[in-house]
Parts: structure tokens; sequence; C-alpha cells
């Protein structure tokens, strides 16, 4: 009676709820089958995307057939889903709660909670409630302890979580079960708190719930409104600028690529990944979109955790690391699970937490001079850190290394490695023209930005393919070549880029629109940020503006019902595929919307002059 009792969910049937400090993953069926407590990257308590029968879930659904739709409520992460049955109709409202900090000053909260609301619409609804915690990535069935009209409390090592409900639950020891009726009108609300330090806070329930509500709802859309984007396609940018918000661990600033690991880039084989870390190759992309949108304070906040977060090891860097801005923990694989849509194995950590990619020396740097743009001189201590990368891209531009795919096959010579190393050159180079940036030796950078520059053009370019290439003297294409406008390096129409366009488009491309990242189409699906560079490429020249709205219309529609996007798609049949949902395909949306918008403003140069109609609040970042 208390088993899952679904197919597992297609990956496009989730929505996610979170408080940018952790998320839950709530299928279309009114299912939570994913949350990790405390933060992003902490064992689960429900696991069921991983394991429909040992993962763990909590489910809300009416108990008879019914119709299942849902949405966010306008222009927040507060999720509605909507039971339509023979006999009546109910909302089921999903949250974890969010206020302002003065708010919070002034009130006692729990430090962590998911809050369950569903109320009856229309007639009478017979509603069931199936709670099967499952801790440490089902590693075996909670105790559950019930405390009578405290609700009911589950103790995993230093952490406890406590469940209250407004309607009697039944429990086993291992689960708890109800079945209900609500009629016109009438409301049930349950409450999952967690503390591991703070004593535990009892969130009242009833009346209150709703104003819960409703200030979580007016959190969102306050800072949904302060976006300064209003172009054509102001609802897909402002639900990704959302999911990229959600994705915040607010506590850092840091941004984590997804809230899910393990989701597979091809269904039923070994290609799962754990994507619950903040990547440094996004960051230049992110800040960006975040200036771009007018989102000052959460750029300064992401560039200040970047320089907090390399720190360690500078001027070396590695490639991602943990919200708090460790280096990501060593990967392993979790046996018990058995994976989603048996897709094993599971895994948590990263194994490219030791890979060289030297792209990412230039995505920091190019994150820098996004910001930079906005201020009238960085602090001593940004100086020493900019210099010290400089010279470390200047002494190893020319060495092997993994490249911005992270392939466990070995390292190569990657053109779009040297095309971000010639990127930090220029973009140091230029700050210090700009007076932003002080002791920048000039001469050797400048002597390195032209070996660099020369490098890429006679040893990257293929006549026989009459395109660049993914490695130096290689064969293969790589879509991140068309990246090589957006940097400066070369104009969009150029006949070698409009070659090398040509080319990607007849190597990489689906037929639909979607682009695969590389060479290797049979090992996974179209990459999501690959086909919204497409759109960029051909509104900076490439082709007309025409061509990049149809081409960016035709993506939009690969995100599922509530606007959220993949990280990668099966382009047979549109399914999601990989981690979900995907930070770096919401922010190549974002930033593919904004450089439409610039070019039939007439700009130029999207990395130079985004977010210029927008005020910083600072004049300096802290190393």
């Amino acid at each position: 009676m208390l088993s899952y009792g679904r197919l597992a969910p297609k990956i496009q049937d989730y929505g996610v709820i979170g408080d940018c400090r952790s998320a839950a993953l709530v299928s279309r069926y009114g299912s939570i089958d994913w949350l990790c407590w405390p933060r992003f990257d902490s064992p689960s308590i429900f696991a069921a995307l991983l394991d429909k029968d040992k993962g763990g879930f909590w489910s809300i659904s009416p108990t008879h057939a019914c119709e299942f739709t849902r949405a966010y409520i306008w222009d927040s992460n507060v999720l509605e889903t909507y039971f339509t049955s023979a006999s009546g109709r109910a909302t089921l409202t999903d949250l974890m709660p969010v206020a302002s900090e003065d708010f919070k000053k002034k009130n006692l909260l729990p430090n962590h909670e998911l809050l369950r609301h569903i109320v009856c619409t229309e007639g009478e609804i017979e509603i069931e409630i199936k709670f099967c915690p499952r801790p440490r990535y089902g590693a075996g069935p909670a105790r559950i302890r019930n405390l009578g009209v405290l609700g009911f409390r589950v103790d995993v090592g230093r952490g406890s979580y406590l469940l209250r409900s407004s309607v009697s639950l039944k429990t086993d020891g291992e689960t708890l079960h109800a079945i209900f009726t609500l009629r016109g009108g009438e409301a049930a609300q349950f409450s999952l708190s967690y503390s591991e330090e703070a004593p535990m806070v009892l969130p009242a329930l009833g009346g209150s719930t709703q104003a819960v509500i409703d200030r979580s709802v007016a959190w969102w859309q306050d800072w949904a409104s302060k976006s300064t984007y209003k172009g054509r396609y102001r609802d897909a940018v402002t639900r990704s600028a959302l999911a990229l918000k959600m994705l915040t661990y607010s506590p850092s600033g840091a941004i984590v690529a997804a809230p899910t690991t393990s989701l597979p880039e091809r269904i039923g084989d070994d290609l799962n990944w754990d994507y619950r870390y903040c990547w440094l190759r996004d960051a230049s992309m992110t800040i960006r979109a975040m200036i771009g949108l007018g989102y000052m304070k959460e750029a300064e906040s992401f560039l200040t955790w970047l320089l907090h977060a390399t720190r360690r090891t500078q001027p070396e860097m590695r490639i991602l690391y943990t919200v708090f801005g460790e280096i990501a923990p060593h990967e392993k694989t979790l046996g018990a699970l058995s994976g989603y849509a048996a897709s094993r194995p599971v895994r948590i950590g990263n194994g490219a937490r030791n890979q060289l990619q030297l792209d990412v020396y230039g995505e920091l740097v190019e994150a820098s001079a996004q910001y930079g743009e906005h201020i009238e001189k960085f602090d001593q201590g940004t100086h020493r850190v900019l210099i010290g990368l400089g010279n470390f891209v200047a002494e190893h531009w020319d060495s092997f290394d993994e490249g911005i795919w992270e392939p466990r096959s070995g390292r190569k010579k990657h053109t779009y490695s040297r095309l971000l190393c010639w990127t930090a050159m220029d973009r140091l180079l230029a700050l210090d023209e700009k007076g932003v940036l002080s002791g920048v030796p000039r001469e050797r950078f400048t002597r390195v930005r032209d070996c660099i520059r020369k490098q890429i053009e006679e040893q990257t370019w293929s006549e026989k393919l009459q395109s660049y290439t993914s490695t130096l003297g290689g064969d293969e294409l790589d879509a991140s070549l068309l990246r090589i406008p957006w940097y400066g390096f070369e104009k969009a129409d150029s006949p070698r880029m409009r070659g090398t366009y040509r080319a990607i488009r007849e190597k990489l491309g689906t037929g639909n629109g979607l682009l695969y990242r590389y060479e290797r189409q049979a090992a996974e699906g179209a990459f999501g940020i690959c086909g919204f560079w497409s759109v960029e490429y051909l509104a900076l020249g490439g082709g007309t503006l025409q061509q990049a709205h149809d081409q960016f219309a035709s993506l939009l529609k690969y995100g599922n019902d509530l606007g959220l996007f993949a990280e990668e798609t099966d382009p047979n049949n549109g399914e999601a595929l990989g981690n979900f949902p995907q930070g770096f395909t919401h922010i190549g949306l974002i930033s593919a919307a904004l450089t439409l918008e610039e070019k039939e403003r007439g700009e130029q140069q999207p990395s130079s002059k985004t977010g210029s109609d927008v005020e910083t609040s600072s004049s300096e970042v802290k190393a």
C-alpha cells in the first residue's frame, strides 16, 4: 500500500522549489522525489528520482483517476499542482518559504522548511498522503517518532526532521500515511522542517499558512520585478532568472550547476554525474546574465565568491567548488540506488575536480571585466588576483588540458581553451587601459595575446573542413567554436566563421534547431546551451536577426510546461536528459535574449556593453 505507486516520471515532468539554500523536485503527480538538506550537496532524505523503491518520497495526490496540470504562481518559485477528478477539484501549493532579512530578524522561523498546502476548490475530493523518508541516499528506512501534538520526528546524524500535519497520520515506524476527504473550501497543511544546530522551531499550521505563502510569493515577485529586461521573451527570461536565483546558495553567493545528481545524459547508461557544485566555466556567462538583467548585487556576490573560492589555490584554479568555496569531494558511487530509469551508477562528488581546464582562467577574467565596466577601480586584493591569473595564463596557455567538456580520455590542445586564454590577456589589457586595473605587465601580456592569436589562426583552421576545429591540427568540430565572435576574437560574418557555422550545423545539427556539443552524437543528447550559442552567433552577424529570432523561438519549445530546461534534449522525442533544471542552459537562454535585444538597439559588443543602463551599488569587489 505504501509503495511509490507510479512509473518513474520523465525528467521534464518535474518542477523545482527552493529557498536559495537547497531545492526539491516535485513531480507533476504531486510527489516530492528529491530533497537534500541543509544544502544542495547534502545527502538526500527523498531520492525516488533515482530509485522509486528505495529512495524515499512524499506524495500528496487524489486516490482516484484525475487530470494533473500545474504552474508557478506568476513570477515566483511557488508551485501549484491542480487535480481535477470526476467528483471535484483541488490545488496543491508547494514551496520552501522565503522572507526578507528584516522579517526574519523580527520573527522566529525554521532554518529550513518545506510547506505543502492543499485546498478543495470545487466539489469534494479524496486525498492520499504517503510520507516515506529514506535518509542518506536511501541507505535505509528512517525511524519515525510520534511526538503527539508536536508532530513526527526523524533523527539523522546531528540533524532532525520534523513533520507537522493538520490531518491525522498513521505510522508503522518507517512511513506515514493517511486518506482523507476535502470538500469545497476545506484545506489541509503539512510542514517539513529541518534543524541541525539551532533549536527546532515548530511552524504554525492552519490560517497562518496562507500568510506564509503570500509572503513568499511577494518576495519572489519583488525580486523578479527588479529585472531590467522588458523584451519580447520576457516570460522565458524571467523564469530562467528565477531558476538561477533558486540555484544560488545565498550564504555565499555561489550558484550550483543543477540541484540534482546522476540524471542520465543517455537513458540506461553510465553518463551520470553530480552537478550540485559551482563550475568556474559558467562564471562570465552567469555574471553577464545578472548584469544584463540589472541584478548587480547578485553579480557582485557571485564574483566575490569566485575570487574567494579560488584563493586557496591561486594562481592555479580548480574547475569546480562546493558552495562554500571548498574543493569538490572525490567522486564515488552509491551501489544501493538503481539510478533513474536503471541508469547506473549513481555518483556523488565529481572526478573532474582534478582536471585542468585552461578556459576557466579566461572565464574568471572575463567575469571580472564584465563587472569592471560598472565600477571605478578594483581593490588591491583583486588587482593581485587578476594579475596573478594573467601570469599563470602567460606561462601555461600552450599546455594540454581536458577542455570545456571534461572528457576522461586524456588531455589535448583545445581551441576553446586557447580562445579563453586569449580572452584573459585581452581583457586584462583592456582593464588596464580603462584604469580599473593597475600593474598589468602590458608588454608581456600583449606578446602572449598575439602568440595565442597566431596559433589559433594557423593551427586550428582546417582547409579541408573550411572550419575551425576542436583541437590544434585536429579534424573534429565542437559547438564551443561558435563562441569565437562573442569574445571578440573574430567577426561573426567573416569567411572563416561562416564556414565554421556551416560545418557545425552540418555535423552537429539535429535538423530541428538543436546542436550536439561535439561529434560523439550517439553518446548523449543535444546540448541545451549550444543551441542558444547558435542564436547568438546569428544575432552577432553570422545571419539575420530574423533567423536568430526564429531559432530562439524553436529552442523555447524544449523547455517543459513550467519553462524549465535540462542539460540536454533527446532530439528524437524532445525529452529532457541530464541534470535538471540546468543552470548552464538557462544562462544561455538569458544571454541569447540579451544579445538579440542589444543587436536590435544597434549595440555591437555584448561582452563590453552589457548592463550599461544599470548602476552598481559598490565601487569595489573584495577578493
